[in-house]
């Protein structure tokens, strides 16, 4: 049976490369997320490996929402050979205005370089590039600064939405 899924590949910057989730980056990203400090404004805790396993070949799967994409990337720097982080992206069913939630987390021995912003910047690019999206949005907790600095350099701006205690950001494409 053939697909519309439209297709998902890495993406590559100056710095960093963009890999496709695979089920086997739990084993290093396990480290990458160890510092309890990443969920201050998100809550839960670092995750054991096993769980963080369970949860990529979740993800790796896809949504069980008919029509709805999860698409979802480690961040690698290729300059120390090593994951940094992740960045995912959302995407609604088809519909008139299709909409694409997206989030990126960087460990914190790799934060203040500007590198959120360079993969977070690269996978909106590459998202409004490539596929028909009515608006790309962010959810940031009102305390996380640094996440709304991000936002902000990406084209994205604040709106008086809220989920979760948490603002939506949004880009229209």
């Amino acid at each position: 049976m053939a697909t519309t899924e439209p297709r998902v590949e890495p993406i590559h910057t100056a710095r960093l490369e963009l890999i496709l989730l695979h089920e086997s980056h739990a084993e290093e990203m396990v480290a990458v997320l160890a510092d309890p400090i990443l969920y201050q404004f998100t809550g839960g805790e670092p995750p054991e490996r096993d769980a963080l396993r369970r949860r990529y070949r979740r993800q790796v799967a896809g949504s069980p929402r008919p029509g709805e994409l999860w698409w979802n990337w480690v961040i690698r720097l290729p300059s120390e050979g090593c994951l940094v982080g992740f960045t995912q992206a959302t995407v609604s069913p088809p519909s008139s205005h299709r909409r694409v939630e997206v989030a990126w987390v960087l460990g914190t021995p790799w934060q203040g370089h500007g590198y959120a912003r360079e993969a977070a910047g690269a996978l909106t690019t590459w998202l409004v590039a490539h596929h028909a999206l009515g608006e790309v949005v962010a959810h940031i907790h009102p305390d996380n600064h640094a996440s709304a600095a991000v936002a902000t350099s990406i084209g994205m701006a604040v709106t008086d939405l809220w989920r979760d205690g948490e603002r939506r950001w949004r880009l229209v494409t």
